[in-house]
C-alpha cells in the first residue's frame, strides 16, 4: 500500500466469497487498535457478536477495536463524526449500504455509487482512511458500477483459491505508491500470516524425481516467484484430443503445442494434454512458455528434467526463444533456494556475473533435442513422436 494507509485515503477491496477478505481486515485493524490508534469495523452481512466470534477465534478478542452492525451510510457517518476522529474504518461491505439520497434497494447500481460517494466524502474531511470491501461477479470482477474504482484511491484484489492455504494481496490501482508489489499470505488456524518466502512454499512437497514438471522462475509484480508447472501428455482414446489446464492460459497452451508440433517435429495430435500449476497460483506472463514446453515434453518422453534446473523465456511463433524482463532477479532468486542452473533464452554478456550458471537455448527445437537426449530407449522407439537431432 505504498508504505502504509495514507489518512483520508478509500480503499476498495475486492475477492472471492470465504477467500479470506473478513479475517484480513480484522487483523488489520487488531493490530492498528494495539497502537493506540482508533479502529472501527462496520459489518452490514454479520452481527456484532457474529464479528466478536471471529476475532476472538484470531486471538483478537482483546484488542480495542468499536464494532458496529449497520448498513445506513448516513448513520454510520454521523456515528463516526462523534467523538476522536478514527484513524481506520471498515466497511463490509459496500453493497450492503445504503442512503436517503438514493430511492433504490441497497445493492443497486445508483445506492452503491451513492453510498460510495457518501463515504468518500467523509474520509477527505475527516482525514480517516476508509476501506470498503466489494464483492466480485462470477468472473472475477468487483460487482458494482465501474464508477466506484475510480472514485476510490487504490482498488485492491484479494486473490487465491480456496482449497489451498495461500492469498494474494495485489493492487490493481494505486494513487499513492506502485502497482507492482503484492503481499502473499498463509491462511493458518490463527488467521493470516505473511509468507517472506513464497517460492519455498509452492515448491513444498515436490517430487523432483517425476517426469513432467518442471520449476518457473516467474514473476509476481517485482517480487521473483518459483512455481511447478506439471503436465500429462497421455494417448487419447477421443475423436479430438483433450486440453485441460489449471492455472495458466488455455490459448497459450495451445499455442507452444502448435509451435512444438510445426518447429520441433512432435506430434501431439493423438494425445490427451493436462497441465497444472501446482499449490493453486495462477501464472499469466508470457516468461511461463519455456517451463511449459519442457514439462509437455519430459512428459511425452519420460525423460526427468534436472531437478536443480529452473526454466523462463517466451516462445516465438516462429520457434525462437525470446528474454524476459527481470532475469537477474529470477536468477538470484534461484540461487537462494539452492537451485544450480538455469535453462533461458540467450542473454547479452554483462559485467557481473551470473547468480548462477545460465544454459542458453536459442530456438525450441534444441530445448526438445536436450530433453529427449536423456529419455529412455524404450520411450524413444514408441514412435510417439520424432525428435530432431542436436545442434
Amino acid at each position: 500500500m505504498g508504505g502504509g494507509l495514507v489518512p483520508g485515503s478509500v480503499t476498495l477491496i475486492g475477492g472471492e466469497p470465504g477467500i479470506g477478505k473478513s479475517t484480513l481486515l480484522i487483523q488489520a485493524c487488531a493490530a492498528l487498535a494495539r497502537r493506540g490508534s482508533r479502529s472501527v469495523y462496520v459489518s452490514g452481512e454479520e452481527a456484532v457478536a457474529q464479528v466478536r466470534l471471529r476475532a476472538d477465534r484470531l486471538g483478537l478478542a482483546e484488542a480495542a477495536v468499536e464494532l458496529a452492525a449497520e448498513t445506513s451510510v448516513d448513520d454510520i457517518v454521523a456515528t463516526l463524526r462523534q467523538g476522536r476522529r478514527p484513524d481506520l474504518v471498515i466497511i463490509d461491505s459496500i453493497q450492503t449500504m445504503w442512503t436517503d439520497a438514493a430511492e433504490t434497494a441497497p445493492g443497486t447500481v445508483t445506492q452503491v455509487r451513492a453510498s460510495a460517494q457518501a463515504l468518500i466524502r467523509y474520509a477527505k474531511t475527516s482525514g480517516a482512511s476508509v476501506i470498503l470491501v466489494g464483492h466480485v461477479t462470477k468472473d472475477g470482477q468487483i460487482a458494482g458500477p465501474r464508477v466506484v474504482e475510480h472514485m476510490v484511491d487504490a482498488v485492491v484484489s484479494f486473490e487465491g483459491d480456496s482449497n489451498h492455504h495461500f492469498r494474494i494481496l495485489r493492487a490493481v490501482k494505486n494513487r499513492f505508491g506502485p502497482t507492482d508489489e503484492i503481499g502473499v499470505f498463509e491462511m493458518t488456524g490463527a488467521g493470516l500470516a505473511e509468507v517472506p518466502n513464497p517460492s519455498a512454499l509452492f515448491l513444498a512437497g515436490r517430487d523432483a524425481s517425476a517426469a513432467g514438471t518442471a520449476v518457473f522462475a516467474g514473476m509476481e509484480g517485482m517480487r521473483p516467484v518459483l512455481v511447478e508447472f506439471q503436465a500429462l501428455v497421455a494417448p487419447t482414446s477421443l475423436g479430438m484430443p483433450r486440453r485441460a489446464v489449471v492455472g495458466w492460459d488455455t490459448n497459450r497452451l495451445a499455442m507452444v503445442i502448435a509451435v512444438l508440433e510445426a518447429h520441433a517435429g512432435l506430434r501431439l495430435g493423438q494425445h490427451d494434454v493436462y497441465l497444472n500449476v501446482a499449490g493453486g497460483l495462477r501464472v499469466s506472463e508470457p516468461a511461463a512458455d519455456l517451463a511449459v514446453a519442457a514439462a509437455l515434453v519430459s512428459s511425452l518422453t519420460g525423460a526427468h528434467l534436472p531437478a536443480d534446473a529452473v526454466y523462463f523465456g517466451e516462445i516465438g511463433l516462429s520457434g525462437a526463444i525470446r528474454p524476459v524482463v527481470h532475469a537477474p532477479a529470477r536468477l538470484r532468486e534461484a540461487a537462494k533456494l539452492g537451485f544450480a542452473k538455469a535453462v533461458a533464452p540467450m542473454m547479452a554478456r554483462s559485467g557481473a556475473a551470473p547468480p548462477l550458471p545460465v544454459e542458453g537455448v536459442g530456438d525450441i527445437a534444441s530445448l526438445v533435442a536436450g530433453i529427449a537426449a536423456a529419455a529412455p530407449p524404450s520411450r524413444r522407439s514408441t514412435g510417439r513422436a520424432t525428435f530432431p537431432s542436436p545442434h
